[in-house]
């Protein structure tokens, strides 16, 4: 029986998480816009066998997320009449 939330995401398997926590850390350091789905690719060409959702999941528990830029919505478009 398996108990849910953040305090079980690294008992069944500490060291392959341990290394990918590490990897992940790492990687994040270097490339702060890697998201989800480019960190995943990075860990695949690296040989690793991962899924989008496993990552996620570490991701979240490291609370790593990507920067972007985000939509300027206030600004006045140019072509409209003030």
């Amino acid at each position: 029986m398996r108990g849910g939330g953040r305090a079980g995401a690294l008992k069944g398997e500490p060291g392959q998480s341990l290394d990918l926590l590490r990897l992940i850390n790492e990687q994040s350091l270097d490339t702060p816009f890697f998201g989800v789905l480019q960190m995943t690719l990075r860990l695949r060409d690296d040989g690793h066998l991962v899924n989008e959702k496993r990552i996620r999941c570490l991701m979240r528990l490291m609370g790593l997320m990507p920067i972007y830029q985000k939509p300027n919505t206030s600004g006045l478009g140019k072509e409209h009449k003030t």
